[in-house]
């Protein structure tokens, strides 16, 4: 059966924008979030509690996306500071730039290799780094797709929003791409996620929606968000089973069960 019961949990810093989210590691238990307006990189608990605020080193790097590494760090992405972040579970913060100038990076994900891969919203390429911080760019054949979310899904392939293009791609590490157009117009998906129940979960920005689509392509199903407009962006599958996401305009944590 599918079905869906959203909680919200208000920020203590106002107008904070959370953008990206993404669980920690195990042994942390807990949901990491960029703060897109403040600057900061935010540790919530699955109780609803956020404990930490961290700032990041970059004055105004615009913190997107969000993502837990192989090397039990986070690892998200500064879209106005043109960078690739590294946070400790302590908070200690390192930063990597990107080759392409004004790249703005959005969405970053552990891909199966071992490496960390990433969208670059105008540079219309998907990147990867390494643990090390080595970054290689491989451009999309289709202009102006304004790639967004990133996830590594259970099919072995890397599955990715086209925000512009109203679609989900998916990538082989071979770069091989396939694209299938979402039922809501100009939805403008957003971020997007492996969930628990084997298929993809994602956002979508402008139609105020979380989206489910199977790893075929052949099947999405849709649930509207409760908060009228509250723009949700990233989703993270959480420890606890449900998957999380951020709420910009809503400035919201919702949390979405899955039965």
């Amino acid at each position: 059966m599918i079905g869906g019961v959203i909680t919200e949990f208000n920020l203590p810093t106002g107008n904070s924008a959370p953008w990206g989210i993404a669980a920690g590691p195990a042994a942390d238990g807990a949901l990491w979030f960029t703060e897109n307006s403040r600057n900061r990189i935010g540790r919530i608990t699955t109780a609803g509690v956020v404990t930490n605020e961290f700032t990041i080193l970059t004055a105004n790097s615009a913190p997107r996306g969000i993502a837990l590494g192989p090397d039990s760090a986070l690892w998200f992405v500064e879209n106005a500071g043109n960078k690739i972040g590294r946070i400790t579970t302590g908070g200690a913060i390192t930063e990597f730039t990107i080759p392409t100038a004004n790249g703005q990076p959005s969405g970053i994900t552990a891909g199966p290799d071992g490496n960390l891969w990433f969208t670059e919203n105008a540079g219309n390429n998907i990147g990867r780094i390494t643990t090390g911080g080595a970054i290689t760019e491989f451009t999309i054949p289709t202009a102006n797709r304004q790639p967004s979310g990133i996830t590594a899904g259970p099919d072995g392939n890397l599955w990715f929003t086209e925000n512009a293009s109203n679609n989900i791609g998916r990538i082989t590490t071979g770069g091989a791409i396939t694209e299938f157009t979402i039922p809501t117009a100009n939805g403008q998906p957003s971020g997007i996620t492996a969930g628990p129940d084997g298929n993809l979960w994602f956002t979508e920005n402008a139609g105020n929606k979380i989206g489910r689509i199977t790893t075929d392509g052949l099947s999405v199903n849709e649930f509207t968000v409760p908060t009228a407009n509250g723009q949700p962006w990233s989703i993270a599958a959480g420890p606890d089973g449900a998957l999380w996401f951020t709420e910009i305009n809503g400035n919201k944590i919702g949390r979405l069960t899955i039965r």
